[in-house]
C-alpha cells in the first residue's frame, strides 16, 4: 500500500527508498575509502589474513547496522576499530576458535611493495606474542599512529592504562627481540 503525502504526489515508499539507497550509498562510499586501512588494522589485531577479512566483514556488517544510529560521522573510524577489538576479543572466547589449529604452509602469499630491512618480520613476530590486550594498544598507537587520548577511547580505557601498557608493551618487544633495539655498548663503555 502506497500512502501519498498531501496530494505532493510523492509517496511514502518513495521516500523510505530514497532514504535506503542515499544510506547504502554513503555507507558505500566509506566502506571502499577505508577498506584498505581497516583490513590493516585487522590484520595487525589477528596476525592473519584471512581472519583479518573476516574481522572487517563482520565488523563492516556491524556498522551498516548501526549507520543510522552514528551522528557524528568524523567519529566513524573510532566507532569501526572500537567494533574491531571488541570483535576480535570475544573470537578468542568463542569454542569453535579454539579447535582451529595453525599449518606449517601457508597457502597463498601477500605480497607488500614497501621497503623493509629485513626487520618487519622479525617486529611482527615479536608483536604477535604480546597479550591480546597489549597487542591492541600497540597496533592502535604505533601502525595506526593514533594519539594516547584517541587509542583510549577507542579501547574504552583511560589514557593512563595505554601508556602503562605501552609502556609495558615495549619492554617485553625489547626484551623478546633485543637485535631490534640497537643500543649503543661503546657509550656504556
Amino acid at each position: 500500500m502506497t500512502t501519498t503525502l498531501g496530494g505532493s504526489g510523492v509517496s511514502m515508499t518513495s521516500l523510505g527508498s530514497t532514504r535506503a539507497q542515499s544510506r547504502d550509498a554513503d555507507f558505500s562510499a566509506y566502506m571502499e575509502a577505508r577498506k584498505a586501512s581497516l583490513l590493516r588494522t585487522a590484520y595487525l589485531l589477528t596476525g592473519d589474513r584471512h581472519s583479518a577479512e573476516d574481522l572487517v566483514q563482520v565488523s563492516l556488517a556491524k556498522l551498516y547496522l548501526a549507520w543510522d544510529r552514528v551522528q557524528d560521522r568524523g567519529s566513524i573510524d573510532g566507532y569501526v576499530r572500537r567494533i574491531m577489538v571488541n570483535e576480535n576479543n570475544s573470537l578468542w572466547r568463542r569454542g569453535w576458535k579454539k579447535r582451529e589449529y595453525a599449518t606449517e604452509s601457508i597457502p597463498e602469499t601477500w605480497a607488500n611493495d614497501e621497503y623493509d630491512e629485513g626487520t618487519r618480520g622479525a617486529v611482527w613476530a615479536a608483536v604477535q606474542t604480546l597479550p591480546r590486550k597489549a597487542r591492541a594498544v600497540v597496533v592502535l598507537r604505533y601502525y595506526e599512529q593514533l594519539s594516547e587520548a584517541e587509542t583510549a577511547e577507542v579501547l574504552g580505557i583511560s589514557v593512563g592504562t595505554v601508556k602503562s601498557q605501552a609502556s609495558r608493551a615495549l619492554a617485553a618487544l625489547r626484551d623478546r627481540a633485543p637485535e631490534l633495539h640497537p643500543r649503543i655498548e661503546e657509550e656504556e663503555r
